[in-house]
């Protein structure tokens, strides 16, 4: 239950449902999930380690703000992390795993809802993780996804490639199939810097805005 609650407050909070500075009501968040006070109690005090809730003493929760300048720090750590998780995954990755990310990437073909697309992304992504074999990675990519995901709803969702960031997925796919470690890493790492500089224009463009502030 803990988990489930985990996991629907924390997509709530990607999607913006729940927006940065929203204050988080225990109460209706059982009310809206079906779930008791100890589940969403203990997804909340996860949701704070994984630092997309705030606690402040005496006040209560809230949604964490999106400090566009700890952007940089978020893509630099995907940066690092996702290219190595793809190295690993082009050595330890089986047919099967690449045959079903075939049939993911495939079936988005005729897609063109941004929403629909970027779960296929995650969903690509969560192969690769898988094909590397180490939990303790796809734990910590898995939070880094997620803020990732935020940042595209708040930034992004009007402009972003998204079409363009699943076609990518095509390629990395050939040569994770192909075992080459190194231009697998290369790929992914191009892919994250991708998302990051569309990120940076979209938060500049908003900066620069006679109506920002």
């Amino acid at each position: 239950m803990s988990a489930r609650a985990y996991t629907a407050i924390r997509r709530m909070i990607v999607r913006l449902d729940l927006a940065p500075g929203d204050v988080i009501r225990e109460e209706r968040l059982q009310e809206e999930l079906g779930l008791g006070r100890t589940p969403i109690r203990e997804a909340l005090l996860q949701l704070a380690r994984d630092q997309f809730v705030t606690v402040i003493s005496r006040r209560g929760m809230f949604v964490s703000s999106i400090d566009a300048g700890e952007l940089s720090l978020l893509f630099e750590t995907r940066a690092v992390m996702e290219p190595y998780a793809a190295r690993l995954a082009a050595l330890r990755g089986t047919a099967e795993q690449w045959d079903e990310m075939r049939r993911v990437i495939g079936a988005s073909t005729d897609l063109h809802d941004d929403e629909t697309l970027l779960e296929v992304d995650r969903r690509c992504h969560e192969i690769i993780w898988e094909a590397a074999g180490n939990r303790f990675l796809t734990d910590t990519l898995d939070v880094l996804y997620a803020q990732s995901d935020r940042v595209w709803h708040l930034y992004l969702a009007d402009v972003a490639d998204t079409r363009h960031a699943v076609d990518e997925h095509a390629i990395i796919l050939d040569a994770l199939r192909g075992g080459d470690a190194d231009h697998v890493g290369a790929l992914v790492e191009a892919h994250v810097r991708s998302f990051d500089d569309q990120v940076r224009a979209a938060v500049t463009a908003r900066l620069a805005s006679p109506l920002a502030g």
